[in-house]
């Protein structure tokens, strides 16, 4: 997949950003340069490639050093929201942002 200059016009356009012919010409070459480094990882063979869960594991023996999951708080949310301006059915209410 390669973008056009036209594609980044629109992008930009719906992104609400003025951008002049040079930066245009940039954002293009670089977001092709993405998608050519995407379809070089696609291209690579990974079938029977068991998961890391973790990077180091390819180099080492290595085990993840968990915590054990305790509860060490007390449960203060009636407390907490005492103090809260407004309250509805145990939710913080704030104001909207988003119209």
């Amino acid at each position: 997949m390669s973008l056009t200059s036209s594609d980044i016009v629109r992008i930009a356009n719906l992104a609400r950003l003025e951008l002049d012919t040079s930066e245009r010409e940039r954002m293009r070459t670089q977001i092709n340069g993405f998608f050519e480094l995407v379809e070089q990882m696609r291209s690579i063979a990974t079938q029977g490639v068991e998961p890391l869960a973790h990077p180091m594991a390819a180099v080492s023996d290595f085990s993840l050093r968990l915590c054990d999951d305790l509860v060490t708080e007390r449960d203060e949310r009636e407390a907490n929201l005492r103090n809260a301006p407004s309250v509805e059915r145990g939710l913080l209410l704030v104001p909207r942002v988003v119209e």
